[in-house]
This record gives C-alpha cells, structure tokens and sequence, in this order.
C-alpha cells in the first residue's frame, strides 16, 4: 500500500467542518425537543382510552419504525413539493428527524409510563393530587426517569442519523465533508477527520445528558443510581 496520507487540504477547510458540525448540533437539538415532545403525546394517545387513538398513534408508530429514515426525508421534501407543498431544506430535514424520532420516544416513554404502577395511582387519588399533578408527579416524571438512559441513547443516535440529511441538500457535517471531499480528493483523510468529530460530538452528548439527569433527576443523584 503506497498511499501517503496528507490531512493538510482536509484540515485547511476546518470552518467548513466546524460550520457544518454546528448544523448537525442544532438540527440535534431542536430535534430531540420537538421529538421528545410529539413522543410524550404519542405515548399518552398509545394509552389512552379511546380506542380511535390508540389505533392512530399505534399506525403512526409501526409506519415510522418499519421504513427508513431516508425514504421518510425523501417523502417529506421531494414528494410533498411535487405536491405543492414546499418548504426550506433545513425545516424539511428537522420536520424528517421529529417525525423519526418521536416514533422511537414514544415507545421508550410509553414503556416507562406502563411501569408505573396503579397502587402509586391509586395513592394520589387518595391524597387529593390534581390530575395535572399525578401525570406530572406520579405518572410523566417517574417514567421518564426510569427509561432516561434508553432515551439518551436514542437522541445520540439521532444526532448520528442526522448525516442522512445531506441527502436532501442539507449542509451539516456529512454534507459539508462530501463538498470538501469532493474538491481535494482525500478519501481517507476526510473519513478520518469525520470518525474522529462524530466521536467528539457522541461523547459531549452523552456528557450533556448525563448532566441534564444529575439536575432533573435529584433522587438518582443522591441515592448514587447510574443514569
């Protein structure tokens, strides 16, 4: 193998890589809180009732974790527009990512909520709590805390899939690494430098997170529980 790895013309365009990996960060961010947000309601309908919503959000559910994220991103920005239904890029891939990943939380929440148990209902009810009080207290709370590390795993993995967007002309990391790649022609390096971002970004997500859990999360804190 005579291949000589030059990382200078892939390390020279470190504003490209630094602006794109802040696309990924932002198109993350909203993502996880729009996604955590649409998954807490699905969970809920997931529960609820009526069977006319369980049966919606349970169809929702199964059509979102039983096809891929590209062709939900294709369907959202190239087949709504030939429908008339435009938007910009960005808004497309962010609308892509909620949608994906509020199908994932709503399943994680919804294990947690059904952990609860009834006894804790009943209890609630027996000391007077509001209903907002028991879905916050008793029901919404606990259940996040219980399923907290799978729904961190969840929105690292959706800032990793977020790299699909460049398949739709959204310019976050992986986009800006094909421009990049195509203009010095360094394969390998460029692959590297990625490996080694997308590391970076894992990590300080996961870091985040388990921040985020230390301060919500009081009773795992102080009883030294691993988040």
């Amino acid at each position: 193998m005579n291949y000589q790895f030059d990382f200078m013309p892939v390390l020279e365009q470190w504003p490209l890589l630094l602006e794109g990996a802040w696309t990924t960060v932002q198109l993350s961010f909203i993502a996880t809180v729009l996604g955590f947000a649409l998954g807490t309601v699905c969970a809920l309908g997931r529960n609820s009732h009526h069977g006319w919503l369980r049966r919606l959000t349970g169809g929702y559910v199964e059509a979102i974790r039983n096809t891929p994220l590209l062709i939900q991103s294709y369907f959202l920005i190239f087949g709504l527009s030939s429908a008339g239904v435009t938007m910009p890029i960005m808004v497309g891939a962010v609308l892509a990512l909620v949608v994906n990943i509020g199908a994932y939380s709503c399943e994680i929440i919804r294990a947690g909520i059904e952990s609860i148990h009834k006894g804790q209902l009943e209890a609630a009810q027996c000391l007077g709590l509001s209903k907002l009080q028991v879905f916050w207290h008793v029901i919404l709370r606990p259940a996040v805390e219980r399923v907290y590390p799978a729904l961190a795993s969840q929105f690292v993995l959706l800032m990793l899939a977020s790299s699909i967007m460049s398949s739709i002309g959204a310019e976050e990391l992986f986009g800006v690494a094909n421009r990049i790649q195509s203009d010095t022609f360094r394969n390998f390096e460029i692959f590297i430098v990625l490996w080694v971002v997308y590391l970076a970004l894992s990590y300080a997500m996961r870091l985040g997170f388990w921040l985020l859990g230390m301060l919500i999360f009081p009773r795992r804190r102080k009883l030294g529980t691993p988040l």
